[in-house]
């Protein structure tokens, strides 16, 4: 049986990388008759820092800050989609365990994001969220590098789009 992706999650950075990765996902939704829910997810600061304990407010506050700057930024990329239904979400969070476990509780069929293609020292240092992901998800993860944008796979999906 072929798979159906009829709710697709895409996590987004809001990076040139995972504005492809959007686009992807809505070719897929388009095809598929699915839905999108944009996740966006603030690293939380105060588990991100190394400060003390008693910069935890303002560190939590500074995420709530940042988690709404982030709905506001969703809401406004959910309006420029029209021939997919969208649904928006900001959390504050460990980035790779918020997108897996929001995929889950979502029910979603797949999910697509952007990676970045560190490697080497960066990589070692930074780690990557979209393989953390890949290892968690409770379904098929699509990732979108730079790179592979610059082809035209993705003019094919929409012509096969517009054809069905």
């Amino acid at each position: 049986m072929f798979p159906q992706f009829k709710t697709i999650l895409v996590a987004t950075d809001f990076s040139q990388t995972s504005e492809h990765a959007l686009e992807y996902a809505r070719a897929l939704a388009t095809s598929f008759g699915g839905t999108l829910h944009l996740l966006h997810v603030v690293p939380d600061p105060v588990i991100a820092s190394a400060w003390s304990e008693a910069y935890a407010y303002d560190l939590t506050a500074l995420g709530e800050r940042l988690r709404l700057d982030a709905e506001r930024q969703l809401a406004e990329k959910a309006q420029t989609i029209r021939d997919v239904a969208v649904t928006t979400e900001a959390l504050v969070g460990r980035p790779a365990a918020i997108i897996a476990l929001t995929a889950a509780e979502r029910g979603a069929d797949l999910i697509v994001m952007g990676t970045h293609g560190r490697s080497g020292v960066t990589h070692f240092f930074m780690g990557s969220v979209a393989e953390r992901v890949v290892r968690s998800a409770p379904c098929p993860v699509l990732t979108v590098r730079e790179r592979a944008f610059g082809n035209d796979r993705l003019q094919h999906a929409e012509l096969r789009t517009a054809k069905a």
